[in-house]
């Protein structure tokens, strides 16, 4: 059993991974953050650079915390999430919501709506604090 953290090095990230870590703490499970991108640009300001996820880890892992990170490029990232949920007996998942224009929904997938959608378990979807 674990909770998921769909996690992006920005605030957008950081409420997420707040809530999860949160969630893991109150259920007493393992929680799993997964950043992921698919490597296809020299920039991909959604994946955390490998110090920073360390420094995550080691954190939370000094809280006590049961702690797993995947850091991969995949060839998609909602699928790298849900396929976490799944070998990992997820009970919950959370991500990150942002606000995107109407032609930026019709033109770009989105990897949070395919997670609420396909998930095995619930999701919780979270915004960072004003």
């Amino acid at each position: 059993m674990s909770v998921v953290a769909a996690y992006t090095p920005d605030k957008y990230g950081r409420a997420a991974l707040t809530h999860a870590t949160a969630a893991a703490r109150d259920s007493g499970t393992r929680l799993v953050i997964v950043n992921a991108t698919r490597g296809d640009s020299y920039v991909d300001t959604h994946f955390a650079a490998d110090e920073e996820v360390e420094a995550v880890r080691s954190t939370l892992t000094g809280e006590g915390l049961d702690v797993a990170v995947r850091h991969d490029v995949v060839p998609d990232i909602a699928d790298a999430v849900l396929a976490a949920a799944e070998e990992e007996q997820a009970t919950l998942i959370v991500v990150g919501v942002r606000h995107r224009s109407p032609v930026g929904k019709l033109l770009l997938g989105s990897i949070t709506q395919r997670v609420i959608l396909d998930a095995p378990c619930p999701v919780l979807a979270v915004k960072p604090e004003r």
